[in-house]
């Protein structure tokens, strides 16, 4: 029994910390956030838990009684000076912290090797002044679109270059694990907030604006989040999942998606034909 004390104590203070801390586990970046979360909370119990056990301590020594004078202290000029350097030094401290750990969750890592292969096998690699890549520069880059009430996913390959004809998805973004996922989050209505807890921090999507975020999944698995600021009467609605799968699988997928477009214009092209030949009543102009 005595030997499972401290495990089970262990367990109990992992879960504790765990309720007060977001979730991780997806992403290196999400991981980093939730230990300096933890770090700061243990700091913050520590003195929480000093201070009111010395104000329990004075309330319980020096509390009334009969016969008793209090004595009337003025101050103490030592005792004022050392706690406010201690507070200035645990506030230093953290600071410290956060900028010790503030790189490893802007920036991205590499991608595994299979990573790249997939990436320079599809053309999927693009840099950009604007946004955090990783050091070798080779990144799966997703637009990630907010509409009121649904987010929209737009893959590299377009056909044209405008843009037009690049894979995209909605609700669900299927990536592949071991690679760098670089995020473009765009709004086209109003704003709203990009959130997948387990694989990161939130980002903004502003009208007019670009925000930037990254994540890299090792392990094939669903994540799931939504919208985390109010955006209207859908919001609830406005969910998101990440779905990662092993390279071949995705590569499989983001060809599936292509044919589906180019099957689709095809369609449309030949409606778009048979509606110009149409005569009589039946024709339509064409603009």
């Amino acid at each position: 029994m005595l030997n499972r004390i401290p495990a089970a104590l262990s367990h109990f203070i992992s879960t504790t910390l765990a309720f007060f801390t977001p979730l991780s586990g997806g992403s290196p970046n999400a991981n980093e956030i939730d230990s300096l979360y933890k770090i700061i909370l243990v700091i913050a119990l520590i003195i929480f838990v000093a201070v009111e056990g010395g104000l329990l301590y004075a309330l319980v020594k020096f509390r009334k009684r009969k016969g008793t004078v209090a004595a009337q202290i003025h101050g103490n000029t030592r005792l004022e000076i050392g706690w406010t350097s201690a507070a200035a030094l645990i506030l230093v401290g953290l600071a410290v912290l956060t900028f010790i750990k503030l790189p490893s969750i802007q920036n991205p890592p590499n991608s595994s090797p299979n990573g790249d292969v997939l990436g320079e096998q599809n053309g999927l690699l693009y840099a950009s002044t604007d946004q955090k890549l990783p050091p070798n520069g080779k990144a799966l880059k997703i637009t990630v679109i907010g509409r009121q009430y649904i987010w929209q996913f737009v893959y590299p390959g377009a056909n044209e270059p405008d843009g037009l004809g690049a894979p995209y998805s909605y609700e669900n973004m299927e990536v592949p694990t071991n690679t760098t996922v670089s995020l473009d989050i765009v709004s086209s209505d109003v704003v709203h907030s990009w959130w997948i807890p387990e694989l990161g921090g939130k980002a903004q999507a502003v009208p007019g604006y670009h925000s930037y975020t990254w994540f890299k999944i090792s392990k094939p698995g669903i994540y799931r989040g939504q919208c985390a600021v109010l955006c209207g009467r859908g919001h609830a609605r406005m969910i998101a999942t990440v779905t990662a799968v092993p390279p071949a699988e995705f590569d499989a997928w983001l060809a599936h998606q292509k044919e589906l477009i180019a099957q689709a214009n095809a369609a449309a092209k030949e409606a778009r034909a048979k509606l110009n030949s149409q005569v009589g009543a039946g024709q339509v102009e064409n603009p």
